[in-house]
């Protein structure tokens, strides 16, 4: 997501397919994947479009990334072993709620979908036992 921000900004302030904005991107990217965030905002802060309406776009660009800046440690959450991308999580949700939820003819309560959500969950990390001791306190 932060990938796409830096993109678009960079589309927008040197217009798209150029070899400006691709090299702009290409170099914050880099650094916001070795830890640099601050770096990121300030370089943000230092752009000086002549467009008011590019100018409100850096702004709140430069507040996305301050108000998300913790979620974007990506060097510290890859030493930690963390995924830093949305791909695994989608893949989970594809697997866990997709498949099962989403069959032909299927509908379900919030409710019931909830309780199955919770069995699949359990029973894809091997929790199951777990869930139904709980369950049975």
């Amino acid at each position: 997501m932060a990938r796409e921000h830096l993109t678009d900004l960079a589309k927008v302030v040197w217009g798209a397919g150029t070899p400006e904005s691709k090299q702009w991107a290409d170099v914050r990217i880099a650094e916001l994947d070795e830890g640099g965030v601050e770096a990121v905002i300030a370089v943000m802060a230092r752009l000086c479009p002549r467009n008011d309406a590019i100018k409100d776009h850096v702004r709140l660009e430069i507040g996305y990334f301050k108000t998300n800046t913790e979620r974007m440690r990506y060097r510290q959450f890859r030493a930690q072993g963390l995924f830093v991308g949305s791909g695994v999580i989608e893949a989970g949700c594809k697997t866990i709620a997709g498949r099962r939820l989403k069959q032909s003819g299927m509908r379900w309560t919030v409710k019931g979908a909830n309780a199955i959500l919770a069995l699949r969950c359990c029973e894809l990390s091997g929790r199951t036992e777990q869930y139904w001791e709980h369950r049975a306190a």
